[in-house]
């Protein structure tokens, strides 16, 4: 594997609004709509989605959230999504953010992280783990999307990586699996509360 850089997506969103199809592909709608169940309907008060790409998933967050901070890593992934959630202003907004890095608010109600975690090392998995289990209050969603296949770009291989955030981010999770393939699944963690010693 030759794990894909930030610059790499930069040039990816760059060149292409829809570089994946996640708006025309047919499984990246089943894929988003388990995100969406996992969800619940909410409305969420502050939701944050991490690595929100060219938005085709915050858009469809945006209804279900008083307010969403659609993050991305990219400048042209930033300008994609702004462009997707722009009816939802002022209640929903891009942010650029490469993580890891402190989030948007102190506090969130859910957290959405899809199709991000392979692309960080073992060290920015972690960092970005203990900032989510930081910020996500008790009793708080977090809904995990992911490949269950490598794909030559990854930074580090796929089937362990939803376990490994959630050891990671010092918190105790009831977790329900919601919809998967043999390509992908999707998870949601319900946040109980920080491990005691």
């Amino acid at each position: 594997m030759r794990p894909i850089t930030l610059d790499g997506f930069e040039r990816t969103f760059a060149a292409a609004d829809d570089p994946w199809r996640t708006y025309t592909d047919r499984d990246e709608a089943v894929k988003r709509g388990a995100i969406l169940h996992a969800l619940g309907p909410g409305p969420w008060g502050r939701v944050l989605e991490l690595a929100a790409g060219n938005g085709s998933n915050s858009v469809a967050i945006a209804p279900r959230a008083r307010r969403l901070d659609a993050t991305e890593g990219t400048a042209a992934g930033t300008a994609l999504a702004a462009r997707a959630i722009a009816d939802h202003a002022p209640r929903a907004r891009a942010i650029r953010l490469a993580v890891p890095d402190r989030f948007p608010r102190a506090r969130y109600d859910a957290v959405v992280v899809a199709e991000l975690l392979y692309y960080l090392s073992p060290r920015a998995l972690r960092a970005t783990a203990a900032e989510t289990g930081r910020a996500l209050r008790d009793g708080g969603m977090l809904v995990l999307a992911h490949h269950r296949i490598d794909f030559h770009d990854f930074a580090q291989r796929s089937r362990w990586l939803h376990r490994d955030f959630l050891a990671a981010s010092e918190c105790r999770w009831d977790v329900r699996r919601v919809a998967g393939n043999r390509r992908w699944v999707v998870l949601a963690c319900r946040k109980l509360g920080a491990r005691t010693a």
